[in-house]
């Protein structure tokens, strides 16, 4: 690239049995093709028309040109239009966005149980059951699905979902001890899973209120370690 530029990212999602012969369900240099001669136009074109189109409508009409390339094959489509945020959109289900934006806030925890001696302790949470607790800067990835109107919109946008997360979530936990300074880890171990859960339970009525579903949360504790609440979603 020489200059400046815009960086998108898009995911498509095929799935169906493979051929018995080739191994191959498709291959891959035809979903490349795929994309690169419907998708990437259409965004450009709207790009340089400078376009208020909505994302959310933007990535249905993405879907609509690129199903007939890749039927009966296409799940659905990823657009990553940040490092932080993107929306996926299922093709059976055109009405209805899944957004998905990282939140980041930083605290400390300590894993510990009362009923075990040290040595239990010690050799079940390792240096986790440092008495002075240990820091972590954690990654909440809040994916939230909402539905579109005819013309591709939602009431519920970004700004509903960064202010709801940040006032509910962010606040609460970020440069806290977890289990020192919130109610929710004063009996609780803090561990990935137990912050995964509590959060997915401080958001859900709030969105809901907000008029779109918390459908998961994922926690990340360091790169390696991360737990998504509820597992099935």
């Amino acid at each position: 690239m020489v200059g400046l530029g815009l960086h998108n990212e898009m995911v498509a999602c095929v799935a169906g049995r493979p051929d018995a012969r080739t191994g191959y369900l498709m291959n891959i240099s035809e979903i490349d093709a795929a994309v690169r001669e419907t998708v990437v136009p259409l965004l450009a074109q709207r790009i340089s028309e400078g376009a208020t189109d909505s994302a959310e409508r933007l990535l249905r009409e993405s879907l609509r040109v690129l199903e007939p390339r890749l039927a009966p094959h296409l799940r659905g489509l990823r657009w990553n239009l940040t490092p932080y945020y993107w929306l996926t959109m299922n093709a059976a289900a055109p009405d209805r966005v899944l957004m998905t934006q990282s939140f980041e806030f930083a605290a400390a925890h300590r894993l510990h149980c009362d009923e075990f001696d040290a040595e239990t302790n010690r050799r079940i949470f390792g240096k986790c059951n440092n008495p002075s607790g240990h820091g972590h800067n954690y990654r909440l990835e809040v994916s939230v699905e909402a539905l579109l109107d005819a013309q591709g919109t939602s009431p519920f946008t970004l700004q509903s979902l960064e202010r709801i997360v940040n006032e509910t979530v962010i606040r609460r936990f970020d440069h806290k001890h977890l289990n020192m300074d919130t109610a929710e880890f004063a009996n609780v171990n803090p561990s990935v899973e137990n912050i995964a859960r509590a959060s997915h339970g401080l958001l859900e009525e709030p969105i809901r209120a907000a008029g779109a579903r918390l459908a998961r949360v994922t926690l990340w504790e360091t790169e390696k370690t991360s737990c998504s609440y509820p597992a099935d979603a």
